[in-house]
C-alpha cells in the first residue's frame, strides 16, 4: 500500500505536468514556501488541509484528487478528458450539459 505522502506527492506532480506549472508558480498561488512544498512533492512531509484546500482551487480539482490513490480509478480516454477540459473552463457549456442532464431525466420519468 502507497503511504499517503506518496499519494499526494505524485498527484501534486500530476497536477502540475497536467496544467505545466512549475513549483514556484504554485507556491505563490497557495502562499508557500519553496522549501515546505519541495517537501510534499518528494514525499518528506504532508500538508496541512488550507494547503490542500487551496492547491484544490488553484489546480481546479476536488480535494480527492490530490489525496487518494488515482491509480485505483479507471483511466479516462482523451475524448473524455477533452470534455471535463472543456467543461471545467466554459461555463455555458456546463450550462447545455446540465440542460440535457435534466431532459433525459425528465424523458425517463415521464415514460
Amino acid at each position: 500500500m502507497i503511504e499517503n505522502k506518496e499519494v499526494m506527492a505524485k498527484n501534486i506532480q500530476r497536477l502540475m505536468d497536467y496544467n505545466h506549472v512549475k513549483a514556484v508558480d504554485v507556491c505563490n498561488a497557495i502562499d508557500c514556501k519553496a522549501n515546505t512544498f519541495s517537501d510534499w512533492i518528494h514525499a518528506k512531509s504532508y500538508p496541512r488541509i488550507d494547503k490542500i484546500e487551496k492547491m484544490a482551487r488553484y489546480f481546479n480539482v476536488s480535494k480527492a484528487e490530490l489525496v487518494e490513490d488515482i491509480s485505483k480509478q479507471p483511466i479516462l480516454t482523451d475524448i473524455e478528458i477533452k470534455m471535463i477540459e472543456h467543461m471545467r473552463q466554459d461555463k455555458s457549456f456546463q450550462d447545455r450539459i446540465m440542460a440535457y442532464a435534466k431532459f433525459l431525466l425528465s424523458e425517463g420519468n415521464s415514460k
